[in-house]
């Protein structure tokens, strides 16, 4: 047991102000880091359309196996140098990588034909 009294923030659910002000600021920026994640994940994927579209318009196919094991290389040795856990880099790039892909799946379905290319058969009646 303590000597002191019990003060009003001792109460389940009360946070010294000094911890709550911290706190705060702690909170605060990281809503300012996930706001920039956010922005920067936006012109990645601006970026990838674009490969998509290219990628579409020259009958490229949408995944590219050596692009992405070289890129998950890299960045598990980025996260390594900034003390994250590599493992947690990869799993994220991977989704990251599994949306692009679809992305381009639906750029492809919707391209146009390139010039050519032979036309689509067209059913017997």
């Amino acid at each position: 047991m303590t000597n002191r009294e019990p003060a009003d923030n001792d109460a389940p659910g009360a946070i010294d102000e000094s911890v709550q002000a911290e706190l705060s600021r702690l909170r605060e920026s990281i809503d300012n880091i996930d706001a920039a994640v956010v922005h920067m994940l936006a012109e990645r994927f601006k970026c990838t359309q674009q490969v998509g579209h290219l990628k579409a318009a020259h009958r490229l196919p949408p995944a590219d196996p050596s692009r992405e094991a070289r890129q998950i290389a890299r960045l598990r040795q980025l996260a390594e140098s900034a003390n994250l856990d590599p493992a947690f880099a990869e799993k994220l790039l991977n989704f990251i990588i599994a949306e692009v892909i679809r992305h381009h799946e639906r750029i492809a379905e919707t391209a146009p034909a390139a010039p050519g290319d032979a036309p689509a058969a067209t059913p017997l009646e």
